[in-house]
């Protein structure tokens, strides 16, 4: 019995590249195993393409301060947002409006398969739409869209009526509360209108009683001074009510006009700088990275548990000679 003592199996670098050579034979037969394994399997995975679409959001400026107010020196209309606007239209991206809409327009449910009489199909529907769609800030503070998809057509068009409907989606948000402060400022136009309507008609019929105080008689320098004593404070107090009430319908009607812009407008809350267009090449699976990761993967488990293997036979040859 060889009474020689057996090395436990400490590898430098050189007693690998040994080790490796003597199981060579092993090794070669794993990974062609793992590597027409993985072809198997990669031809099986359902192909799937990319198409993306490239925007800027716009500056959040109201329209009417721009075009109403004289010497304005805000953001223009139509520059670029920064990086808040861009998290706003992430925001708007990610809403329930917008995801409604795909999912009914394109009939996802049926498009991902999914069974409507299963146990949690709207739950799997939205992880899926989750899976395929994504939005992201990119580091040029742009908004990407991204759809993949099995048809190529369908993640073209889905990533182009996403970046439409933002704009719908906006203006729906806005314009709801637009309306309403149109409604309330128009009421507030209206009645200051009606007010100073009222002031004038007083002003004009308290010009008119003086002027026939001052018309009466024959002492001009006494007519006036009566008139003046009995009607001039009045007179003067109505000028001054007709006159601050004007200046409150002048506000109010330039918030009048502001309103209606900002309800009627339909302005574009981004700028896209690509449109998706049907992708020639999938995207996913990447089959040689496929193949080349899993031999790869599989040649280092099949390499360790040899190792291991091995390491156990020769403690317990060890322990079998003690």
């Amino acid at each position: 019995m060889d009474n020689t003592p057996q090395k436990s199996y400490n590898f430098n670098s050189v007693d690998l590249l040994i080790y490796i050579w003597k199981k060579r034979w092993i090794l070669g037969i794993v990974g062609f195993i793992a590597a027409v394994a993985s072809i198997v399997i990669s031809l099986m995975i359902t192909p799937m393409f990319k198409a993306s679409v490239i925007m800027f959001p716009s500056t959040n400026v109201m329209v009417s301060k721009e075009l109403l107010v004289q010497n304005f020196s805000g953001e223009n209309v139509h520059g670029f947002g920064e990086e808040e606007q861009a998290e706003q239209l992430l925001q708007v991206l990610n809403s329930e409006p917008i995801r409604t809409r795909i999912i009914e327009k394109y009939n996802l449910m049926e498009h991902y398969e999914i069974d409507p009489e299963g146990k949690y199909p709207m739950t799997e529907l939205f992880e899926q739409y989750r899976s395929n769609i994504n939005f992201r800030l990119t580091e040029f503070m742009s908004v990407e869209i991204e759809v993949m998809d099995k048809d190529p057509e369908y993640a073209a068009n889905m990533a182009n009526d996403i970046s439409d409907l933002v704009d719908t989606v906006y203006n729906s948000m806005i314009k709801d509360r637009a309306w309403e402060a149109l409604r309330l400022v128009e009421r507030e136009f209206r009645d200051a209108e009606e007010t100073l309507v009222l002031l004038r008609d007083s002003l004009d019929h308290v010009s008119s009683q003086l002027s026939t105080n001052i018309d009466s008689g024959d002492e001009p320098t006494d007519i006036v001074i009566r008139a003046l004593s009995e009607n001039g404070a009045l007179y003067f107090s109505m000028i001054n009510l007709v006159r601050n009430q004007s200046q409150i319908v002048a506000g109010l009607s330039l918030r009048y006009k502001e309103a209606r812009l900002e309800a009627e407008q339909d302005l574009a809350y981004k700028f896209v700088v690509e449109r998706a267009y049907p992708p020639e090449k999938k995207a996913y699976p990447n089959k040689s990275l496929i193949v080349i990761v899993s031999t790869f993967a599989s040649l280092l488990f099949a390499l360790i548990l040899l190792i291991v293997i091995d390491s156990i036979k020769a403690r317990v040859a060890i322990q079998e000679e003690k």
